[in-house]
Parts: structure tokens; sequence; C-alpha cells
């Protein structure tokens, strides 16, 4: 990797926002959005079509200023595939010993994906940067808040169903990062090519975060 995750710019917006399936030239104007708006961290799923020349692509145009990684990493072939084409941290569904392993001795910034509190306490344990609280729509911020609890020390990211009405519930009730998906670049923004609509979108999801801290 010749460009490094920022967690300076991160920690300013903690919000990794997700993108499957996007047009490649769709996504570099996203890109362009992300930084007039404030908002750092693109995530490029690899069960995408394009995916590693997106993120290569991606790396190349805004690596320096924006953070772009690789998410959907189920194995260490997509791990070594995402840091190939430059991925600078790295997102999984699940819980994989030695994928982590290896983002742990390598210091790649890893976001690994649980469930239950066994399963976060042991990803955090073997050293994942964050907890991906995957699915969490269905539970919404209170099981965020129930898992803290008695873990409390551990930084979790809750994602699935996360929106931008209760993003900020999500913070409050301790979440450290959160994970959003379609909602954070809708449709009609990019069937219009409606850019500058599109930047003021994203600086109300980076408001809604300010508003909980």
């Amino acid at each position: 990797m010749t460009k490094t995750f920022s967690w300076e710019a991160f920690n300013k917006a903690p919000i990794v926002s997700i993108f499957r399936n996007l047009n490649s030239d769709d996504l570099l104007n996203v890109a362009q959005c992300f930084q007039e708006s404030g908002l750092s961290t693109m995530e490029i799923t690899l069960n995408s079509k394009n995916a590693t020349d997106d993120i290569e692509r991606l790396v190349k145009e805004y690596g320096s200023i924006l953070n772009i990684g690789a998410g959907t990493v189920c194995s260490m072939e997509d791990l070594h595939l995402a840091l190939n084409a430059g991925a600078q941290f790295i997102v999984t569904p699940i819980l994989d010993k030695e994928v982590i392993q290896y983002c742990v001795k390598e210091n790649i910034p890893i976001f690994i994906g649980a469930f239950t509190a066994t399963e976060i306490y042991t990803a955090w344990k073997l050293g994942a940067s964050m907890v991906k609280v995957f699915p969490s729509g269905a539970l919404g911020p209170g099981y965020i808040k129930d898992v803290l609890a008695p873990l409390d020390s551990i930084k979790l990211m809750p994602t699935g169903g996360v929106s931008q009405e209760n993003l900020t519930d999500y913070f409050k009730a301790g979440a450290s990062a959160v994970g959003v998906g379609s909602a954070v670049v809708p449709k009609s923004y990019l069937q219009n090519k409606d850019w500058k609509g599109l930047t003021s979108h994203l600086k109300l999801f980076l408001k809604a975060y300010q508003d909980a801290i």
C-alpha cells in the first residue's frame, strides 16, 4: 500500500460508506463529493463488478485525501486481492482469524464482522481495529447500548439499517463509528448526476454525527 489509512480523518467523520456495484465513473464523482462534504471513508465491496479496478483507481486519484478500502473480505484470497489493489483498510462480514491475524501483523486497519457478544469479544481480542456489528438493523441502537454495558472498552461499528435519521441514535448509544449502505448515496442523485445535491446530502450525514457528540 503506497498510501495509508488516516485515523485522523476517520475520527473526524467516523462513517464508513459502503458501495456495491456502482458505475466506475460515478464512483469517482462520488469520491469528489466526499472530499467536498467532509466525509472521508469509502468501502468498495469485493463482490462488486470491477471491484479491484475501482479500488485501484480511487486510491490513485483520492488515496492521499480519502480512506479507500475493501469490504466483503471473507478469505485470505480476498484479502490479497484487496491489498494488491491498494486497499487502505479491510472490512469483513464475518470473523476469520487468519484474515485478522494477517492484518494485525501488517498493521492494516481491519473492521471485523460479528453479531453476538461472544463473537464481538473474540474479534476484539484477536486485534480488530473496530468490530462491525452486522447486521444491526433488526435490533437497532438499543442492541449497541446493551452490548457495551458489559463490554465498554470495545469499539463498535454498527452496520446495516443505518440511515441519516437514526445515525445520531447509534452514536448516542455508544457506537464508535457506523457503516452506511445505500442510504448514503441515494440512487436519485446518481441517476440525475446531481453531484451538488449529493454533496449537500453527505453534509447532512456529517451533521448528524456532529449533533451526537
